[in-house]
């Protein structure tokens, strides 16, 4: 394989590995260098052997990602309120056309399966992510991760039920999603409080991630009231040269606040029954950073 050969093939995989990655860590920036990590492998290494290449590299990604891991957990880093990933966009366009496919790519990126993959192991959640992402038999995960296959059977048996336990059970219907975001967005800024309590669930909760490093609740906000009010008070703030886009992020609909042309926010809606149930709010500045780049 020539080195010329050798680059495309890596940047063919360059996607599935980078969602890979996001996956393990919820850190665009730490999955970015674990992609990094292994083009290095990849480039350096004798691919003389190397029969099936995306197995090859998804692999060499997963134990990099495992590491990395195991690293951020061992240096026990406290964080400043709650915590979610950094926002990453997941436009896939053309590159999956099957509606179901799509559907459980979406899912396992979705901030609320994020969130419960953070409290599983990493052996747990490569397991999980492998298998429930992208569909990889229990042999294949099994050598990948240089287990016996029962071992990852049960690894994956543990990983889904903490996770079936942990996420909200919320039925994502695109359109209604767009529609209910639309809405809430228009309440907000035109101050219509009876309009957003309107829409959200007697039990909605607000999640905001500052990292203590913007303003945002420092806790998580739970009812109608407490919520509406808190955005109610938030939008009539307002921010200097305030624009809005609407992005997908996540796996669905999500809308980036610019301040004089920079990203001071992310919202996204978790809805069911016409009701918005969960209101995420991103606003650490190092987790919005890669949106800035955006065209």
């Amino acid at each position: 394989m020539t080195a010329d050969s050798a680059t495309d093939v890596f940047e063919a995989h360059r996607p599935v590995l980078l969602g890979v990655a996001y996956r393990m860590l919820g850190r665009v920036a730490d999955a970015e260098d674990v992609v990094q990590d292994a083009w290095l492998r990849w480039s350096g290494g004798d691919r003389s052997g190397v029969r099936d290449p995306r197995g090859y590299l998804v692999r060499v990604t997963t134990r990099l990602a495992i590491d990395r891991l195991r690293q951020i957990k061992a240096r026990g880093e406290t964080y400043v309120g709650p915590w979610l990933p950094e926002p990453y966009v997941t436009d896939f366009g053309d590159a999956v056309p099957d509606t179901a496919e799509r559907a459980v790519l979406a899912d396992s990126v979705s901030l609320a399966v994020l969130v419960v993959l953070e409290s599983l192991s990493p052996l747990e959640r490569a397991v999980f992510v492998l298998r429930e992402a992208f569909g990889y038999p229990y042999a294949d995960i099994a050598v990948m991760l240089d287990r016996g296959e029962p071992a990852v059977r049960q690894l994956a048996g543990r990983a889904r039920r903490h996770v079936e336990e942990g996420r909200p059970r919320y039925d994502v219907d695109p359109a209604q999603r767009r529609d209910l975001t639309e809405r809430f967005l228009a309440a907000a800024t035109e101050g219509d409080l009876e309009g957003l309590l309107e829409l959200l669930a007697p039990e909605v909760r607000l999640v905001g991630d500052s990292g203590g490093k913007s303003r945002a609740p420092l806790r998580v906000l739970e009812g109608a009231d407490h919520v509406g009010r808190f955005l109610f008070g938030t939008a009539r703030k307002g921010l200097p040269d305030v624009s809005i886009r609407f992005l997908e992020l996540n796996g669905g609909v999500a809308v980036l606040v610019l301040s004089g042309g920079k990203p001071d926010s992310v919202f996204q809606l978790d809805v069911a029954d016409g009701r918005v149930r969960t209101v995420y709010v991103i606003r650490n500045p190092d987790k919005l950073y890669s949106l800035a780049a955006l065209p």
